[in-house]
């Protein structure tokens, strides 16, 4: 079942992308590379990217690790269902009733994460600055990250988290390297149209988790989900 992590995560991130270039094309856009060769600005923006990836994938290891509890505790087909049903209640918060639900430890955080890329930005001349700043922006605030966050914590093992994770970041590595790159040459509205596509993949993502935790038998979309290993029994002669 590992590919379907793979799959899955890579999908969700390629519509992910759409939301990424809307939310965070600004700072990729303006990132200082924009008078260097050309080889010098792909090798930049590809660093940066990058950074994000290995963030998510640090992402996936500890949201995979507590999914691994919620496996062998017994819970994960109801934590994929309430999971789903979270998204679903997030998502009309956000989009119906332009509610952003965020709390105060976490503003706290993004502020910190904030102060340390206006440093990375500033000694950009460093080697490794433009990873550094990838890591850094995978850390903001991002509705596409939550739910492939959401669906990293059903999996069975931490490998799982780990993959799905790095898969979403490489879906979204085509649309931003290109945003990145070619800059404002993608117009607003385009950007607009694509960010309004967004609330249907998020709710496509969420449908998945319920169908996931109902056990239906459907291959790829409701597989059987195999129970955890429970503890030995003792066979006393």
């Amino acid at each position: 079942m590992m590919w379907q992590w793979i799959a899955g995560g890579f999908v969700l991130g390629l519509f992910g992308s759409m939301h990424c270039v809307g939310m965070c094309g600004p700072l990729a856009m303006a990132l200082p590379v924009h008078h260097r060769s050309h080889m010098k600005r792909f090798a930049a923006l590809l660093l940066y990217q990058l950074g994000r990836i290995v963030t998510y994938a640090s992402l996936g290891l500890l949201f995979g690790f507590a999914g691994r509890h919620i496996y062998i505790a017994g819970f994960q087909q109801w934590f994929s269902i309430g999971m789903g049903m979270l998204i679903f209640i997030l998502l009309i918060q956000y989009y119906c009733y332009k509610k952003n639900i965020q709390p105060a430890f976490m503003l706290a955080f993004y502020k910190k994460v904030q102060g340390v890329i206006i440093t990375l930005l500033r000694s950009e001349k460093h080697r490794f600055s433009y990873l550094l700043l990838g890591m850094a922006n995978g850390l903001l605030p991002c509705g596409m990250v939550y739910v492939a966050i959401a669906a990293a914590l059903t999996g069975s093992t931490v490998g799982e988290g780990v993959l799905f994770m790095a898969m979403f970041g490489l879906g979204t590595l085509p649309a931003m390297m290109a945003i990145g790159y070619f800059g404002t040459s993608l117009s607003f509205s385009v950007r607009q149209a694509m960010r309004k596509a967004v609330p249907y993949g998020i709710a496509l993502m969420a449908v998945v988790l319920i169908l996931r935790g109902m056990n239906l038998g459907i291959p790829f979309i409701s597989p059987v989900l195999q129970s955890a290993p429970g503890a030995a029994v003792e066979c006393h002669n």
